[in-house]
């Protein structure tokens, strides 16, 4: 569940805020144009990166006003009222000093609270962020403003849609789950009309001039493929703001929690706390895994829209979690339209596919499942090894509307109260050997 949502008092406005508490020091994130508190954490790489933050820090988050669960606005807001919502959400939170990880076009405001009050600033973090979007006389790095316009036109007259994926999250473009989720986002976090009004100033907002203003520790981060920034505007930033660190990363993505985040991690927590994280020794275990799939997602998604389909995907999502808490299941990634998740017995997972099964029928979906069980490494939160595969390719193996189990998973049942009918011998594709595989009676 994400956490409890509060508000704090700026003006006449409330201001969205949560409060992850963690070990460290106080770190705001501040989002980039739209965001809604809510709905990030269920997108799992999103809320993979939080919990990893808060790892090292206490950590606040907000949506700022206009947006996500803060109150709306008649017209655009400036930089100076998003500076006066900060303030208020730090004051509410009883932080008197706090690190800032600017995103994108919450950049900008980070730099100018960080130039208006180095006293409440410990550190300013930059990733993906720039002090003007388009080019400007002496400032050739930024976008054309035309071709800008063009996008942000286009984003808003399909807004809600999962428009620009492709622009803000290239190496997941085809990720229907993720597509989804962006869309979602762009409903929840805006109406049109605010949209339209963000992306009215977004383009032309400047805080070069005080770049030279900003006397706190300082790190600027960028990736050099990001589809929307250049890696010169990084550069610029860090030749421009005294003292200010630059890395450049690896990778495509302007979405801060797409693609490797390892690196862009380990960056912000060693600036951060003087700790770059060691290397995770991975650890052995048996376990039981279990792969759902939505059966025909692609052609569904097509036949009910976007926005249909993610509002199913995440009424599936919710009643598959509710059966992993109710097994004892752990959850390690629902990307696309799939889940994956391990268990300590057997038993536990099939009873949780049938579970999940049953949620799907009254949601007119139909599921395949596999589940296996075998050795595994954990890692950082994840799961590899032979065993994994497996149990992907039994799911793949498994009819609409069925539970499919290894040999190995059948065996270790016995005495539970399953039944189970055989499906035969399977040579299931990347992996030696073949398996008799079993369908769970109804």
């Amino acid at each position: 569940m994400p956490p409890r949502t509060r508000y704090a008092r700026s003006g006449d406005l409330a201001i969205a805020y949560q409060v992850v508490d963690g070990d460290g020091p106080d770190l705001v994130l501040v989002p980039g144009f739209v965001s809604h508190l809510d709905w990030g954490w269920q997108e799992p790489t999103l809320r993979r990166f939080l919990e990893r933050l808060s790892g090292f820090s206490r950590l606040i988050l907000f949506d700022k006003r206009g947006t996500g669960l803060s109150d709306p606005v008649a017209g655009s807001a400036t930089l100076e009222e998003r500076v006066d919502d900060l303030t208020a959400v730090l004051d509410a939170v009883g932080s008197q000093e706090a690190a800032l990880l600017g995103v994108s076009e919450g950049g900008a405001m980070a730099m100018l609270f960080a130039a208006q009050h180095p006293d409440r600033t410990k550190a300013l973090v930059l990733y993906g962020a720039s002090p003007r979007l388009t080019a400007a006389p002496g400032y050739p790095h930024g976008a054309d403003e035309a071709g800008m316009m063009r996008l942000l036109n286009g984003l808003v007259e399909r807004w809600g849609e999962g428009v620009a994926l492709s622009a803000w999250a290239p190496s997941r473009a085809d990720d229907p789950g993720l597509r989804a989720w962006w869309a979602g986002l762009q409903r929840m976090g805006a109406s049109p009309g605010m949209a339209r009004r963000l992306f009215a100033v977004y383009p032309i907002a400047d805080v070069r001039g005080i770049l030279a203003a900003i006397h706190v520790p300082t790190l600027v981060l960028q990736r050099r493929g990001d589809h929307l920034l250049r890696p010169e505007i990084g550069r610029y930033l860090a030749a421009h703001i005294p003292d200010a660190g630059f890395v450049e990363l690896e990778g495509e993505d302007h979405l801060f929690f797409v693609g490797d985040t390892d690196q862009l991690l380990a960056e912000i927590q060693e600036f951060l706390t003087g700790c770059r994280p060691a290397p995770s020794a991975a650890e052995r275990v048996l376990a039981t895994v279990l792969f759902v799939d939505v059966v025909g997602s692609t052609a569904l998604a097509a036949r009910v829209g976007d926005a249909a389909w993610a509002s199913m995907r995440a009424r599936l999502l919710a009643a598959a979690r509710r059966e992993l808490a109710r097994h004892s299941g752990r959850e390690i990634d629902v990307a696309g339209d799939g889940l994956f998740a391990t268990f300590t017995g057997p038993a536990r997972a099939i009873r949780c596919a049938v579970g999940i099964h049953e949620a799907a029928r009254g949601l007119g979906l139909s599921l395949r499942a596999g589940v296996h069980a075998g050795e595994v490494e954990r890692v950082d939160g994840g799961v590899s090894g032979l065993a994994v595969h497996i149990g992907a390719r039994v799911m793949a193996e498994a009819a609409p509307g069925e539970v499919l189990v290894t040999g190995t998973v059948k065996d270790l049942v016995i005495g539970s109260g399953l039944d189970f009918a055989e499906r035969g011998v399977r040579a299931l594709p990347g992996v030696p050997g073949t398996w008799p595989v079993y369908a769970v009676a109804d």
